[in-house]
């Protein structure tokens, strides 16, 4: 790489970033491409050579998330492959640690902006779609994968929107739970919950 291409590809993640911050402290409705240019250290021109709209800004901003989470999916897959269903903890694993950085702030804000522009979301899309393939083609018990990952993207929602009832205990015990379903799998002929209230009454 040049070194003016470099320093483009630096300006990029200096607005990048600086966007974040503002999307985190404003929200990505009040955002300006103003504000950007003048938090990243840039004339507006310069910002505009990136990103040319408003749009497009938002659009790097999810591009770089889903960037984000790919690279460390990879590396979390190499880490998790002596594990049983390893599709649905690395998933479980990076929205995890979405939920506990900045980075959900500025997704929650994103999925704002997502209902003006639903474009916005077409990479989300994507990502989701391959992780969902992933988790019914490799998965060594498939209907365990897909509970705790449906588990995991119910609780992710609930977050993303502001309406979670759960407590730290709470969540304690249900990553506990779905850890243990994804070791231990679904029981063959489970009892159903009737007939285990019938036994121990």
């Amino acid at each position: 790489m040049s070194e003016r291409q470099k320093g483009r590809s630096s300006s990029r993640e200096r607005i990048l970033d600086a966007a974040s911050q503002l999307v985190c402290e404003i929200g990505a409705g009040r955002l300006t491409l103003d504000a950007v240019a003048d938090r990243a250290g840039l004339s507006k021109g310069g910002l505009l050579y990136s990103f040319p709209s408003k749009d497009a800004l938002l659009r790097g901003m999810v591009e770089r998330m889903v960037a984000d989470a790919l690279s460390e999916k990879a590396a979390l897959s190499s880490a998790l492959s002596h594990k049983t269903n390893v599709a649905a903890r690395v998933a479980i694993e990076i929205a995890s640690r979405m939920r506990c950085s900045r980075s959900a702030d500025v997704a929650s804000g994103l999925l704002a902006a997502s209902a003006e522009n639903p474009t916005l979301l077409h990479p989300v899309r994507d990502v989701i779609a391959q992780d969902w393939q992933a988790l019914k083609t490799t998965s060594d018990d498939c209907d365990a994968a897909m509970l705790a990952w449906l588990a995991n993207e119910g609780l992710r929602c609930l977050d993303m929107h502001g309406v979670s009832p759960l407590n730290d205990e709470d969540r304690t015990a249900i990553a506990a739970a779905v850890n243990r379903l994804l070791d231990n799998g679904i029981a063959a002929s489970p009892l159903r919950l009737r007939d285990r209230e019938s036994t121990e009454a």
